[in-house]
C-alpha cells in the first residue's frame, strides 16, 4: 500500500521514510483490500448463505457471491426459491468448488498445483456459473498443456462448452500427432462427437487403416453406442485391398452385408475415381517444397536447382530448373512432395533477367495418376514471382507446364514454394482480386513502352518527387504510348494516375487492357475531356495483364506526361464511393461497351512486344520531349 503526493515536499516525514516527490492525491490500498475480503472465503463471519457439497457446508456472503456473477446475482436475488433459503444444495465436486469460492473471494487461481481432473472441473463450473474471465484463461493455460495424455479430455470439455478457440488448437494439435494420438489409451475415451469431428478433417492425417483400427478399439470400449455413423467417417477407398479383406472385413464392426457392401464400394471408388478422398499433413504458412519435408523435383532439366532456396544468384547460365516447351504439352516441371499436404497457395519465380513473359498451368495430383488443373494460365503473360491461389486440397505432386515463352521455347522456372496460408486474397473465376496496387515492381510489374529517366519510374511508387525535367513518363502524341505489364493476370475494375501537374495544363487520353497485347478493350474514354493531376478511374472488373496509356490531347505541347500508376486505385474514399454506388446501381453489370470502344485509337503505335525505346538514364529523347 502506498499514500503519495503530486506536490513535491522538500521535507522529509517523522519516520524519515518519505522523501522528497515521493507523494500523490491517490491512496493505493488495494492489496490490504483483497486479503482482508479473502478473510470471509468459506468464513462463518457475516455469511448469511450456505453451499452444501458432498454433504459438507460451506458458507458464504451473498452480496460477495451476486457482485461476482451474474448467476449467482440471478439465483440469490431474482426471486427463486433459493432467494429466501439458507442452505442451497449443489450437484459439483467439493474440492473444484472449494477453488471456485477461494477465486470469487480473491481474485487468484493457481493452477500449477491442482491436476488435469480439477482444472477441467474448474472449467465446467467458471462456464455454469458465468466466469468468462476465468474461464478464457484457464483456457488460454490449456492450449500451452496440450500432451497427449489430456488431449481428448480436454477436446470433449472444449465442444462441450463451446469455446471455439480451444477446440480449434485441440484439433490441430490432433492432426499433427495423428499417429501417436491413435495408438494412444486416451483415444477410445473420446465422445462419439468428437470422435465424428475428427474424422471428418481432411487434415487428420494417419494410415486409413490404422484409423479404421482404431475406430473398432473404440468401438470395443463404447459398446452401448452407434457405431454406423463413426465407421461411415473412415476412409474405406484409400484403404488397400489386402487391409479390406484381412483387416477390415473380419472385424465385424458392423452387420456382415452393411460392411460387406461398404468395402465393395470402396474398391469400386478406389479403381475409377478420379479424385480420392485423401487425408493430408497440415503445416500452416511453412512452405512444405523444401529438403526439409523431404521433398524434391523429379522431373525436368537441372532439377537440383528448383527447391534449393537461392532465388538471388541466377543467370543465362545456371540457377533454374527446365523444360522444353511442346505442342503436345506432355513435357513439365514434377515436383514430389515429402508426404501429402494440404495446401491452397504456390508461391514461384519465373526467369526473369530480361523483360520476356511466359504462359503456363499447374496440375496436382495425389498419386501421378489422375491430375486436376488448378490454375491455367496458358493464355496470359506472366512474370517473375507468381502468386498463386486455389481451393485447399490434399496434394503429393504438382505439375507445372510451360506453354510459351515469347523468347524461346523453353520454359525457366528458378524457385517454387508451396504452402497452405489463411492469408487467401478474394479470387474470382480463378484470378486474383487485389485490394493492394499489384502495378508495383515488387509485383513483378514493368514498364514496357515509354520514355522516362528511370525505366520502371511510373511504378516505382515515388509520386513525390517530380519536376520540369524528371519524375514522369511520356510519350509523343500521335506516336507512341505508355505500357506496363502486370506480373500475372488480376481481376482489376479501377485505376489511379497522376498525371504532370506543375502548370494548369490538361490532358486528354484513353486507357486499354489487354491479357495477351493482342486483343484489347478500352476501360476509360477521356479523348473530350479536360484532365489533370490525380485522376480516379472505375470500369467493369475484368482480367488484366497489360495495361496501355494513350495520350490524345496536351493543352501545353505534344507530349502526354505521366508520373503515377496505380491498379486498382488506393484512394481510400474513392473506393467506398464505388462500392457505395455499386451497391445502389448495381454499376458493375455493366457490358464492355457501356463503358468504352474496344477499337485501338488509330494514332497509337506498338513499339513492340519486349522493346523499350529509350535505355533507362538516357537524356536525348527527354530533352527533346519536355513538359
Amino acid at each position: 500500500a502506498s499514500i503519495k503526493s503530486t506536490t513535491d515536499c522538500s521535507s522529509s516525514s517523522s519516520s524519515g521514510a518519505n522523501t522528497a516527490g515521493d507523494y500523490t492525491n491517490e491512496i493505493d490500498l488495494g492489496d490490504r483490500f483483497s486479503v482482508d475480503i479473502a478473510r470471509l472465503c468459506m468464513n462463518d463471519h457475516y455469511s448469511d448463505v450456505e453451499f452444501v457439497v458432498e454433504e459438507q457446508r460451506l458458507p458464504a456472503h451473498r452480496a460477495i457471491l451476486a457482485a461476482r456473477s451474474e448467476y449467482f446475482r440471478a439465483l440469490l436475488y431474482g426471486g427463486m426459491s433459493e432467494t429466501t433459503q439458507r442452505q442451497i444444495a449443489l450437484e459439483v465436486p467439493l474440492d473444484s468448488f472449494k477453488v471456485l469460492l477461494r477465486y470469487i473471494y480473491s481474485g487468484t487461481l493457481s493452477l500449477a498445483t491442482l491436476d488435469e481432473d480439477a482444472i477441467i472441473g474448474i472449467l465446467g463450473m467458471a462456464n455454469q456459473y458465468g466466469f468468462q474471465d476465468l474461464e478464457m484463461a484457464i483456457s488460454k493455460y490449456l492450449r500451452q498443456y496440450l500432451s497427449l495424455n489430456n488431449v481428448c479430455m480436454i477436446l470433449d470439455a472444449a465442444r462441450l462448452y463451446n469455446l471455439e478457440e480451444l477446440t480449434q488448437v485441440c484439433l490441430m494439435y490432433m492432426d499433427r500427432n495423428a499417429a501417436e494420438l491413435l495408438q494412444h489409451d486416451s483415444f477410445k475415451m473420446l465422445s462419439r462427437e468428437s470422435l465424428e469431428e475428427v474424422l471428418r478433417r481432411d487434415c487428420f492425417f494417419a494410415p486409413e487403416v490404422e484409423i479404421f483400427r482404431s475406430v473398432w478399439k473404440w468401438s470395443r470400449y463404447n459398446p452401448d453406442i452407434d457405431i454406423e455413423t463413426v465407421v461411415s467417417l473412415v476412409r474405406l477407398p484409400l484403404i488397400n485391398l489386402e487391409d479390406l479383406l484381412q483387416v477390415v472385413r473380419p472385424s465385424g464392426i458392423l452387420k456382415p452385408e452393411i460392411l460387406d457392401a461398404k468395402i465393395l464400394d470402396a474398391i469400386l471408388e478406389s479403381s475409377t475415381s478420379k479424385t480420392l478422398p485423401y487425408r493430408a499433413a497440415l503445416w500452416p504458412e511453412e512452405n512444405v517444397a523444401t529438403a526439409k519435408f523431404m521433398s524434391r523435383c523429379i522431373q525436368g532439366e537441372c532439377r537440383s536447382a528448383l527447391l534449393d532456396g537461392d532465388v538471388t544468384s541466377y543467370d543465362m547460365e545456371h540457377g533454374y530448373t527446365r523444360h522444353c516447351i511442346t505442342d503436345s504439352n506432355d513435357d513439365g516441371i514434377v515436383v514430389e512432395l515429402g508426404t501429402m499436404c494440404m495446401i491452397n497457395h504456390i508461391r514461384m519465380l519465373l526467369w526473369d533477367r530480361d523483360s520476356r513473359a511466359y504462359s503456363y498451368f499447374i496440375e496436382v495430383s495425389g498419386d501421378q495418376q489422375h491430375w486436376e488443373r488448378v490454375i491455367d494460365y496458358s493464355k496470359y503473360h506472366c512474370r517473375s514471382w507468381q502468386y498463386l491461389y486455389f481451393e485447399a486440397r490434399p496434394v503429393r505432386f504438382m505439375r507445372i507446364v510451360g506453354i510459351q515463352n515469347t523468347v524461346n521455347r523453353v520454359f525457366h522456372l528458378v524457385g517454387l514454394e508451396a504452402m497452405h496460408t489463411i492469408n487467401v486474397p478474394k479470387l474470382i473465376d480463378g484470378f486474383v482480386a487485389p485490394d493492394a496496387n499489384v502495378a508495383t515492381m515488387e509485383m513483378s510489374a514493368i514498364v514496357t513502352d515509354g520514355v522516362s529517366h528511370t525505366r520502371n519510374g511510373l511504378i516505382n511508387g515515388d509520386y513525390a518527387r517530380y519536376d520540369w525535367d524528371s519524375g514522369y513518363t511520356c510519350h509523343q502524341l500521335g506516336s507512341g504510348e505508355i505500357v506496363v505489364r502486370l506480373g500475372q493476370p488480376y481481376y482489376v475494375g479501377s485505376m489511379r494516375l497522376l498525371l504532370w501537374d506543375c502548370d494548369d495544363r490538361t490532358y486528354s487520353y484513353y486507357i486499354e487492357t489487354s491479357t495477351n497485347r493482342n486483343n484489347w478493350q478500352m476501360v476509360v474514354d477521356k479523348r473530350t475531356e479536360k484532365a489533370r493531376s490525380w485522376q480516379n478511374l472505375h470500369f467493369a472488373p475484368r482480367p488484366i495483364v497489360f495495361i496501355r496509356i494513350v495520350g490524345t490531347r496536351n493543352t501545353a505541347n505534344e507530349i502526354f506526361h505521366c508520373v503515377h500508376l496505380e491498379c486498382p486505385s488506393q484512394d481510400k474514399a474513392f473506393l467506398k464511393q464505388i462500392a457505395e454506388l455499386k451497391q445502389k446501381k448495381n454499376v458493375y453489370e455493366l457490358e464492355d461497351d457501356d463503358i468504352a470502344s474496344t477499337s485501338r485509337a488509330a494514332a497509337a503505335l506498338s513499339l513492340g512486344q519486349d522493346d523499350f525505346p529509350v535505355s533507362p538514364g538516357s537524356d536525348s529523347i527527354l530533352a527533346r520531349w519536355p513538359p
